[in-house]
Protein backbone atom coordinates (compact mmCIF):
# COMPACT_ATOMS: atom_id res chain seq x y z
CA UNK A 1 0.00 0.00 0.00
CA UNK A 2 1.04 3.77 -1.04
CA UNK A 3 1.96 5.67 2.06
CA UNK A 4 -0.45 7.89 2.82
CA UNK A 5 -0.42 11.20 4.49
CA UNK A 6 -2.33 12.04 7.68
CA UNK A 7 -5.11 13.52 6.10
CA UNK A 8 -5.30 10.73 3.72
CA UNK A 9 -4.99 7.98 6.49
CA UNK A 10 -7.68 9.54 8.54
CA UNK A 11 -9.76 9.35 5.94
CA UNK A 12 -9.62 5.69 5.85
CA UNK A 13 -9.73 5.27 9.52
CA UNK A 14 -12.65 7.16 9.02
CA UNK A 15 -14.19 4.73 6.53
CA UNK A 16 -12.59 1.48 8.51
CA UNK A 17 -10.55 1.26 5.26
CA UNK A 18 -7.50 1.02 7.42
CA UNK A 19 -6.62 0.59 10.95
CA UNK A 20 -4.12 2.26 13.30
CA UNK A 21 -2.51 -1.54 13.99
CA UNK A 22 -2.39 -1.73 10.12
CA UNK A 23 -0.62 1.55 9.51
CA UNK A 24 1.84 0.78 12.45
CA UNK A 25 2.61 -2.30 10.72
CA UNK A 26 3.33 -1.06 7.79
CA UNK A 27 5.55 1.78 9.09
CA UNK A 28 7.45 -1.06 11.18
CA UNK A 29 8.32 -2.73 8.06
CA UNK A 30 9.73 -0.07 6.50
CA UNK A 31 12.43 0.66 9.52
CA UNK A 32 12.57 -3.28 9.54
CA UNK A 33 14.18 -3.09 6.36
CA UNK A 34 15.95 -0.27 6.35
CA UNK A 35 16.60 1.41 9.48
CA UNK A 36 20.30 0.45 9.57
CA UNK A 37 20.65 2.19 6.62
CA UNK A 38 19.09 5.19 6.76
CA UNK A 39 19.08 5.88 11.34
CA UNK A 40 17.08 7.47 11.89
CA UNK A 41 15.86 6.49 15.42
CA UNK A 42 17.51 6.93 18.53
CA UNK A 43 15.35 5.27 20.70
CA UNK A 44 12.57 3.41 19.43
CA UNK A 45 9.38 3.20 21.57
CA UNK A 46 7.95 0.84 19.28
CA UNK A 47 6.50 -1.59 22.38
CA UNK A 48 4.68 1.84 23.37
CA UNK A 49 3.44 2.83 19.41
CA UNK A 50 1.96 -0.93 19.40
CA UNK A 51 -0.52 0.21 22.84
CA UNK A 52 -1.50 3.22 21.23
CA UNK A 53 -2.46 1.63 18.49
CA UNK A 54 -4.43 -0.49 19.55
CA UNK A 55 -6.54 1.52 21.98
CA UNK A 56 -6.78 3.99 18.27
CA UNK A 57 -8.03 1.00 16.98
CA UNK A 58 -10.70 0.46 19.39
CA UNK A 59 -12.24 4.26 18.94
CA UNK A 60 -11.60 3.91 15.68
CA UNK A 61 -13.89 0.42 15.75
CA UNK A 62 -16.60 2.53 18.26
CA UNK A 63 -16.59 5.68 16.14
CA UNK A 64 -14.91 7.55 18.45
CA UNK A 65 -11.58 8.72 16.74
CA UNK A 66 -10.06 12.19 19.00
CA UNK A 67 -9.27 13.50 15.73
CA UNK A 68 -7.53 14.23 12.79
CA UNK A 69 -4.21 12.92 14.49
CA UNK A 70 -5.58 9.61 16.17
CA UNK A 71 -3.60 6.57 15.22
CA UNK A 72 -0.89 8.36 13.40
CA UNK A 73 2.61 7.51 13.85
CA UNK A 74 4.92 10.48 14.65
CA UNK A 75 8.07 10.63 16.23
CA UNK A 76 10.23 13.48 18.10
CA UNK A 77 13.35 15.04 17.20
CA UNK A 78 15.44 14.15 20.46
CA UNK A 79 15.73 17.25 22.54
CA UNK A 80 11.98 16.58 23.42
CA UNK A 81 11.80 15.24 26.32
CA UNK A 82 10.08 12.63 27.10
CA UNK A 83 8.84 11.63 30.58
CA UNK A 84 10.25 7.79 31.47
CA UNK A 85 12.26 7.68 27.72
CA UNK A 86 15.81 8.99 27.29
CA UNK A 87 16.37 12.00 25.79
CA UNK A 88 19.89 12.41 24.74
CA UNK A 89 20.28 15.14 22.35
CA UNK A 90 22.57 12.85 20.73
CA UNK A 91 25.30 13.93 22.93
CA UNK A 92 27.56 11.89 25.42
CA UNK A 93 26.54 14.74 28.12
CA UNK A 94 22.95 13.70 28.42
CA UNK A 95 23.41 9.93 27.40
CA UNK A 96 21.66 8.40 30.18
CA UNK A 97 19.20 11.32 30.63
CA UNK A 98 15.85 10.53 31.61
CA UNK A 99 13.09 13.48 31.97
CA UNK A 100 10.43 13.10 34.54
CA UNK A 101 7.93 14.64 32.68
CA UNK A 102 6.67 15.67 28.86
CA UNK A 103 7.40 18.45 26.85
CA UNK A 104 4.12 20.28 25.83
CA UNK A 105 3.97 19.64 22.34
CA UNK A 106 4.52 15.87 23.57
CA UNK A 107 2.23 15.59 25.50
CA UNK A 108 -0.21 17.91 23.18
CA UNK A 109 0.34 15.31 20.38
CA UNK A 110 -0.12 12.38 22.89
CA UNK A 111 -3.36 13.68 23.89
CA UNK A 112 -4.39 14.09 20.28
CA UNK A 113 -3.61 9.69 19.68
CA UNK A 114 -0.75 9.77 18.25
CA UNK A 115 1.35 6.95 18.07
CA UNK A 116 5.09 8.19 19.79
CA UNK A 117 7.88 5.30 17.34
CA UNK A 118 10.40 7.02 19.02
CA UNK A 119 12.97 9.73 19.46
CA UNK A 120 14.63 10.53 16.11
CA UNK A 121 18.38 11.47 14.96
CA UNK A 122 19.58 15.18 15.34
CA UNK A 123 22.54 17.23 15.29
CA UNK A 124 24.09 17.26 18.89
CA UNK A 125 22.23 19.37 21.02
CA UNK A 126 20.78 20.48 17.49
CA UNK A 127 23.92 22.28 16.71
CA UNK A 128 26.68 20.04 15.91
CA UNK A 129 26.87 17.95 13.31
CA UNK A 130 26.94 15.58 11.17
CA UNK A 131 29.26 13.98 13.58
CA UNK A 132 30.58 10.65 13.56
CA UNK A 133 32.40 11.01 16.69
CA UNK A 134 29.39 10.53 18.88
CA UNK A 135 27.49 7.24 19.98
CA UNK A 136 24.89 7.23 17.35
CA UNK A 137 25.64 7.78 13.74
CA UNK A 138 23.48 10.74 11.44
CA UNK A 139 21.10 10.35 9.85
CA UNK A 140 20.94 9.68 5.92
CA UNK A 141 18.68 11.20 3.11
CA UNK A 142 16.35 8.43 2.08
CA UNK A 143 16.39 10.16 -1.39
CA UNK A 144 20.42 9.37 -1.79
CA UNK A 145 22.09 7.85 1.15
CA UNK A 146 25.47 9.33 0.48
CA UNK A 147 23.95 12.36 0.44
CA UNK A 148 23.35 14.41 4.09
CA UNK A 149 19.66 15.42 5.32
CA UNK A 150 20.66 18.67 7.00
CA UNK A 151 19.87 19.75 10.09
CA UNK A 152 19.51 19.78 12.84
CA UNK A 153 16.03 17.74 12.47
CA UNK A 154 17.65 15.54 10.32
CA UNK A 155 15.99 11.80 11.96
CA UNK A 156 12.55 13.87 11.42
CA UNK A 157 13.31 14.66 7.84
CA UNK A 158 14.23 11.43 6.77
CA UNK A 159 11.95 9.41 8.83
CA UNK A 160 8.70 10.93 7.04
CA UNK A 161 10.73 10.77 3.83
CA UNK A 162 11.03 7.17 4.10
CA UNK A 163 7.83 6.38 5.89
CA UNK A 164 8.97 5.35 8.80
CA UNK A 165 6.52 7.70 10.37
CA UNK A 166 3.90 10.36 9.20
CA UNK A 167 4.80 13.45 10.88
CA UNK A 168 7.18 14.31 13.71
CA UNK A 169 8.51 17.29 15.71
CA UNK A 170 11.62 19.55 15.06
CA UNK A 171 13.51 22.64 16.34
CA UNK A 172 14.22 25.54 14.34
CA UNK A 173 16.59 27.73 15.74
CA UNK A 174 18.33 29.31 12.55
CA UNK A 175 16.75 26.61 9.62
CA UNK A 176 16.69 23.29 11.51
CA UNK A 177 13.10 22.62 10.60
CA UNK A 178 13.18 24.00 6.71
CA UNK A 179 16.44 22.81 5.70
CA UNK A 180 16.48 19.20 6.27
CA UNK A 181 13.04 19.45 5.18
CA UNK A 182 13.69 20.86 1.66
CA UNK A 183 16.68 18.13 1.20
CA UNK A 184 14.10 15.18 1.90
CA UNK A 185 11.55 16.38 -0.08
CA UNK A 186 8.81 17.15 2.75
CA UNK A 187 6.98 20.37 4.43
CA UNK A 188 8.33 21.83 7.55
CA UNK A 189 6.84 24.83 9.38
CA UNK A 190 8.07 27.35 11.41
CA UNK A 191 5.41 28.87 13.22
CA UNK A 192 5.09 32.55 14.54
CA UNK A 193 7.87 32.96 17.61
CA UNK A 194 5.70 32.02 20.54
CA UNK A 195 2.99 29.97 19.09
CA UNK A 196 4.42 26.96 20.29
CA UNK A 197 5.46 25.85 23.30
CA UNK A 198 9.19 25.11 23.87
CA UNK A 199 8.45 23.96 27.41
CA UNK A 200 10.51 20.96 27.93
CA UNK A 201 12.41 21.26 24.21
CA UNK A 202 16.48 21.68 24.76
CA UNK A 203 17.57 25.17 24.69
CA UNK A 204 19.98 26.23 22.23
CA UNK A 205 19.29 29.90 21.74
CA UNK A 206 16.57 31.40 23.85
CA UNK A 207 15.97 34.32 21.61
CA UNK A 208 16.18 32.56 18.08
CA UNK A 209 14.70 28.76 19.14
CA UNK A 210 10.98 27.71 17.83
CA UNK A 211 9.73 24.33 17.50
CA UNK A 212 7.55 23.19 14.46
CA UNK A 213 5.88 19.94 13.39
CA UNK A 214 7.28 18.49 9.87
CA UNK A 215 4.80 15.70 7.48
CA UNK A 216 4.52 15.09 4.16
CA UNK A 217 2.50 18.02 2.88
CA UNK A 218 1.86 21.61 4.38
CA UNK A 219 -2.04 19.97 5.16
CA UNK A 220 -0.25 17.48 7.62
CA UNK A 221 1.39 20.26 9.54
CA UNK A 222 -2.12 22.24 10.02
CA UNK A 223 -3.34 19.05 11.32
CA UNK A 224 -0.73 19.35 13.70
CA UNK A 225 -0.78 22.54 14.40
CA UNK A 226 -4.37 22.16 15.34
CA UNK A 227 -2.79 19.81 18.33
CA UNK A 228 0.03 21.70 19.11
CA UNK A 229 -0.49 25.43 19.49
CA UNK A 230 -1.74 27.37 22.22
CA UNK A 231 -0.48 28.87 25.23
CA UNK A 232 1.56 27.35 27.73
CA UNK A 233 1.70 29.09 31.28
CA UNK A 234 5.47 26.85 31.96
CA UNK A 235 6.96 29.05 28.83
CA UNK A 236 7.73 32.41 29.50
CA UNK A 237 7.88 32.96 25.50
CA UNK A 238 4.53 31.28 24.73
CA UNK A 239 2.20 34.21 23.08
CA UNK A 240 -1.41 34.17 24.90
CA UNK A 241 -2.81 35.32 20.64
CA UNK A 242 -5.86 32.88 20.15
CA UNK A 243 -5.31 30.83 17.89
CA UNK A 244 -7.23 30.06 14.72
CA UNK A 245 -7.96 26.81 13.07
CA UNK A 246 -4.96 26.09 10.83
CA UNK A 247 -6.87 24.05 8.42
CA UNK A 248 -9.64 26.92 8.27
CA UNK A 249 -7.96 28.90 5.10
CA UNK A 250 -6.66 25.45 3.11
CA UNK A 251 -9.08 25.32 -0.68
CA UNK A 252 -8.72 29.39 -0.40
CA UNK A 253 -8.70 30.88 -3.71
CA UNK A 254 -5.66 32.37 -4.49
CA UNK A 255 -7.22 35.41 -6.69
CA UNK A 256 -5.49 38.73 -5.25
CA UNK A 257 -3.02 37.37 -2.91
CA UNK A 258 0.24 39.81 -2.94
CA UNK A 259 3.34 37.90 -3.58
CA UNK A 260 6.68 39.33 -2.89
CA UNK A 261 9.61 37.60 -4.40
CA UNK A 262 12.92 37.98 -2.65
CA UNK A 263 15.09 37.73 -5.40
CA UNK A 264 18.38 39.41 -4.03
CA UNK A 265 18.35 36.84 -1.55
CA UNK A 266 18.49 33.28 -4.29
CA UNK A 267 20.40 35.41 -6.83
CA UNK A 268 22.99 37.36 -5.78
CA UNK A 269 23.35 36.97 -1.77
CA UNK A 270 23.56 33.30 -1.63
CA UNK A 271 23.04 32.17 -5.50
CA UNK A 272 21.08 29.35 -5.95
CA UNK A 273 21.80 27.04 -8.92
CA UNK A 274 19.69 26.66 -12.31
CA UNK A 275 17.14 24.07 -11.24
CA UNK A 276 16.39 26.04 -7.73
CA UNK A 277 15.93 29.18 -9.72
CA UNK A 278 13.77 27.50 -12.47
CA UNK A 279 11.25 26.05 -9.50
CA UNK A 280 11.29 29.81 -7.90
CA UNK A 281 10.20 30.91 -11.51
CA UNK A 282 7.92 28.26 -11.70
CA UNK A 283 6.16 28.68 -8.03
CA UNK A 284 5.96 32.65 -8.99
CA UNK A 285 4.32 31.65 -12.48
CA UNK A 286 1.87 29.16 -10.79
CA UNK A 287 0.69 31.93 -8.28
CA UNK A 288 0.86 34.33 -11.35
CA UNK A 289 -2.11 32.06 -13.02
CA UNK A 290 -3.52 31.28 -9.90
CA UNK A 291 -4.68 35.03 -10.03
CA UNK A 292 -2.02 36.47 -7.52
CA UNK A 293 -0.33 39.53 -7.99
CA UNK A 294 3.45 39.20 -8.42
CA UNK A 295 6.23 41.89 -7.61
CA UNK A 296 9.93 42.12 -6.55
CA UNK A 297 11.02 43.14 -3.04
CA UNK A 298 14.16 44.24 -1.04
CA UNK A 299 14.81 43.10 2.51
CA UNK A 300 18.14 43.23 4.42
CA UNK A 301 20.95 41.01 2.95
CA UNK A 302 21.32 37.96 3.98
CA UNK A 303 24.78 38.63 5.00
CA UNK A 304 23.17 40.74 7.62
CA UNK A 305 20.68 38.51 8.47
CA UNK A 306 23.28 35.78 8.89
CA UNK A 307 25.28 38.39 10.74
CA UNK A 308 22.94 38.62 13.78
CA UNK A 309 21.90 35.56 13.84
CA UNK A 310 25.56 34.31 14.06
CA UNK A 311 26.06 36.23 17.19
CA UNK A 312 23.09 35.05 18.74
CA UNK A 313 22.73 32.09 18.24
CA UNK A 314 26.83 31.55 18.99
CA UNK A 315 26.47 33.41 22.70
CA UNK A 316 23.11 32.18 23.67
CA UNK A 317 24.29 28.45 23.12
CA UNK A 318 27.44 29.26 24.99
CA UNK A 319 25.40 29.85 27.84
CA UNK A 320 23.45 27.33 28.13
CA UNK A 321 26.41 25.03 27.98
CA UNK A 322 28.80 26.87 30.01
CA UNK A 323 28.75 24.44 33.14
CA UNK A 324 29.14 21.23 30.76
CA UNK A 325 31.83 22.97 28.50
CA UNK A 326 34.37 24.10 31.56
CA UNK A 327 33.91 20.18 33.12
CA UNK A 328 32.61 17.93 30.61
CA UNK A 329 34.57 19.70 27.53
CA UNK A 330 35.97 16.55 25.68
CA UNK A 331 32.79 15.03 26.07
CA UNK A 332 31.35 17.02 23.58
CA UNK A 333 31.55 16.14 19.73
CA UNK A 334 34.53 17.58 17.57
CA UNK A 335 31.93 20.14 15.34
CA UNK A 336 29.33 21.49 18.71
CA UNK A 337 32.90 22.06 20.49
CA UNK A 338 33.47 23.94 17.62
CA UNK A 339 30.69 25.82 17.28
CA UNK A 340 30.29 26.74 20.88
CA UNK A 341 33.39 27.81 22.15
CA UNK A 342 33.22 31.22 19.99
CA UNK A 343 30.36 32.32 22.03
CA UNK A 344 32.67 32.69 25.17
CA UNK A 345 34.85 35.22 22.86
CA UNK A 346 32.14 37.49 21.88
CA UNK A 347 31.78 40.65 23.58
CA UNK A 348 28.73 41.61 25.28
CA UNK A 349 29.14 44.85 23.56
CA UNK A 350 28.56 42.83 20.25
CA UNK A 351 25.62 40.62 21.17
CA UNK A 352 23.87 44.28 22.84
CA UNK A 353 24.31 45.98 19.08
CA UNK A 354 23.35 42.35 17.63
CA UNK A 355 19.93 42.22 19.66
CA UNK A 356 19.68 45.86 18.45
CA UNK A 357 20.23 45.39 14.77
CA UNK A 358 17.74 42.66 15.18
CA UNK A 359 14.60 44.77 16.10
CA UNK A 360 16.08 47.35 13.36
CA UNK A 361 15.40 44.51 11.15
CA UNK A 362 11.85 43.37 12.31
CA UNK A 363 10.77 46.68 11.80
CA UNK A 364 12.17 46.61 7.89
CA UNK A 365 10.88 43.60 7.05
CA UNK A 366 7.03 44.75 8.52
CA UNK A 367 7.22 47.80 6.49
CA UNK A 368 8.00 45.24 3.23
CA UNK A 369 5.17 43.42 4.35
CA UNK A 370 2.68 46.36 4.38
CA UNK A 371 2.46 45.88 0.48
CA UNK A 372 2.67 42.06 0.38
CA UNK A 373 1.03 39.58 2.10
CA UNK A 374 3.53 36.15 1.47
CA UNK A 375 7.34 36.42 0.45
CA UNK A 376 9.03 33.83 -1.95
CA UNK A 377 12.31 32.90 -2.08
CA UNK A 378 13.93 28.96 -1.68
CA UNK A 379 15.44 27.48 1.36
CA UNK A 380 18.70 25.79 0.16
CA UNK A 381 20.87 27.26 -2.54
CA UNK A 382 21.03 23.31 -4.20
CA UNK A 383 19.38 19.85 -3.87
CA UNK A 384 21.29 17.54 -1.23
CA UNK A 385 24.80 18.15 -3.02
CA UNK A 386 26.58 18.08 -0.14
CA UNK A 387 28.66 14.18 0.83
CA UNK A 388 29.10 12.62 4.10
CA UNK A 389 32.43 14.44 4.84
CA UNK A 390 32.69 17.74 2.64
CA UNK A 391 30.90 19.87 4.92
CA UNK A 392 32.63 22.91 6.47
CA UNK A 393 32.87 23.32 10.26
CA UNK A 394 31.33 26.16 9.74
CA UNK A 395 30.16 27.50 6.97
CA UNK A 396 29.85 31.47 7.33
CA UNK A 397 30.34 32.69 3.75
CA UNK A 398 26.99 31.33 2.44
CA UNK A 399 24.44 32.46 4.67
CA UNK A 400 21.65 30.36 5.16
CA UNK A 401 18.08 31.50 3.39
CA UNK A 402 16.08 30.89 6.55
CA UNK A 403 17.62 32.59 9.40
CA UNK A 404 15.87 35.80 8.51
CA UNK A 405 12.67 34.58 9.45
CA UNK A 406 14.16 33.28 13.00
CA UNK A 407 14.91 37.09 13.67
CA UNK A 408 12.07 38.30 12.45
CA UNK A 409 9.92 35.66 14.55
CA UNK A 410 7.64 35.91 11.60
CA UNK A 411 6.23 32.13 10.20
CA UNK A 412 8.10 30.37 7.18
CA UNK A 413 7.33 26.88 5.33
CA UNK A 414 9.31 24.65 3.27
CA UNK A 415 7.54 22.70 0.49
CA UNK A 416 9.07 20.14 -2.29
CA UNK A 417 9.11 21.91 -5.72
CA UNK A 418 10.16 19.38 -7.83
CA UNK A 419 12.91 17.46 -8.09
CA UNK A 420 16.27 18.22 -10.41
CA UNK A 421 18.32 16.24 -12.48
CA UNK A 422 19.99 13.61 -10.07
CA UNK A 423 16.37 13.04 -8.84
CA UNK A 424 16.32 14.90 -5.75
CA UNK A 425 14.12 17.05 -4.09
CA UNK A 426 13.65 20.90 -4.64
CA UNK A 427 12.21 23.47 -2.87
CA UNK A 428 11.05 27.10 -1.96
CA UNK A 429 10.51 28.63 0.99
CA UNK A 430 7.30 31.12 1.60
CA UNK A 431 7.15 33.46 4.01
CA UNK A 432 3.66 35.48 6.31
CA UNK A 433 3.21 38.09 8.74
CA UNK A 434 3.77 36.95 12.46
CA UNK A 435 0.13 35.12 13.20
CA UNK A 436 -1.06 34.63 9.73
CA UNK A 437 -0.20 30.94 9.76
CA UNK A 438 -3.35 29.84 8.06
CA UNK A 439 -2.78 31.68 4.83
CA UNK A 440 0.55 30.51 4.91
CA UNK A 441 -0.43 26.69 5.10
CA UNK A 442 -3.08 27.53 2.36
CA UNK A 443 -0.83 29.59 -0.08
CA UNK A 444 2.05 26.01 0.59
CA UNK A 445 -1.67 23.65 0.54
CA UNK A 446 -2.31 25.00 -2.95
CA UNK A 447 1.03 25.00 -4.74
CA UNK A 448 1.54 21.48 -3.85
CA UNK A 449 -1.64 19.72 -4.82
CA UNK A 450 -1.31 21.74 -8.28
CA UNK A 451 1.72 19.39 -8.75
CA UNK A 452 1.85 15.91 -9.57
CA UNK A 453 5.38 15.24 -8.31
CA UNK A 454 3.93 15.73 -4.60
CA UNK A 455 3.01 11.98 -4.47
CA UNK A 456 6.55 10.89 -5.57
CA UNK A 457 8.65 8.76 -2.65
CA UNK A 458 12.12 7.93 -2.62
CA UNK A 459 13.47 5.17 -4.76
CA UNK A 460 14.90 3.61 -1.50
CA UNK A 461 11.75 2.46 -0.67
CA UNK A 462 11.82 -0.35 -3.30
CA UNK A 463 13.20 -2.78 -0.76
CA UNK A 464 11.37 -6.16 -2.05
CA UNK A 465 14.55 -8.12 -1.07
CA UNK A 466 15.50 -6.49 2.73
CA UNK A 467 18.47 -7.41 4.14
CA UNK A 468 17.54 -10.80 6.23
CA UNK A 469 19.21 -9.36 9.63
CA UNK A 470 17.28 -8.19 13.26
CA UNK A 471 16.24 -4.59 14.01
CA UNK A 472 18.98 -3.24 16.19
CA UNK A 473 18.77 0.13 17.02
CA UNK A 474 21.53 0.96 19.34
CA UNK A 475 22.86 -0.95 22.46
CA UNK A 476 20.56 1.05 25.27
CA UNK A 477 17.89 -0.11 26.36
CA UNK A 478 14.75 1.78 26.85
CA UNK A 479 15.04 4.46 29.47
CA UNK A 480 12.17 3.39 31.46
CA UNK A 481 14.54 0.30 32.67
CA UNK A 482 17.74 2.46 33.60
CA UNK A 483 17.90 2.94 37.10
CA UNK A 484 17.00 6.07 39.34
CA UNK A 485 20.28 7.68 39.55
CA UNK A 486 20.22 8.60 35.29
CA UNK A 487 16.97 10.64 37.03
CA UNK A 488 19.06 13.51 38.59
CA UNK A 489 20.78 15.30 35.18
CA UNK A 490 20.76 19.05 35.75
CA UNK A 491 18.95 19.21 32.56
CA UNK A 492 14.95 19.06 33.36
CA UNK A 493 11.95 19.05 31.68
CA UNK A 494 10.55 21.67 33.53
CA UNK A 495 13.97 24.23 33.07
CA UNK A 496 14.13 22.96 29.51
CA UNK A 497 13.26 26.61 26.98
CA UNK A 498 13.22 28.66 29.66
CA UNK A 499 15.41 32.20 29.30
Amino acid sequence: MAIPTIAEAHALFAKKALSPVELLDQCRERIEALEETLHVFVTPTFERAGDEARAAEARMMSGELLGPLDGIPIGHKDIFCTKGIRTTAQSRILADYVPDEDATLVHRLAEAGTLMMGKLTTYEFAMGGPSFDLNWPPARNPWGIERMTAGSSSGTAAGVAAGFILGGTGSDTGGSVRVPSGHCGIAGLKPTYGVLSRKGVLPLSFSLDHAGPMAWTAEDCALMMNAMAGHDPGDPSSSRHDMPDFTGNLGRSLKGLRIGVVGHFHETDNPANPAVLGAIGEAAAFFAEAGAEITSVTLPSLQAFNAVSHVLITVEAAAVHQGDLRSRYGEYGELLRSRLTPGALISGVDYVQAQRRRREMVLEVARVMEGVDILLTTSTPAEAKPLFGDQKLRNLDLPPFTAPFNVTGQPAISVCAGFGAEGLPLSIQLAARPFEEPLLLAVADAYEKAHAWRTRRPALLGYAEPRAVPLTLGPHPEASERPERVRAHHWSARSAGRP
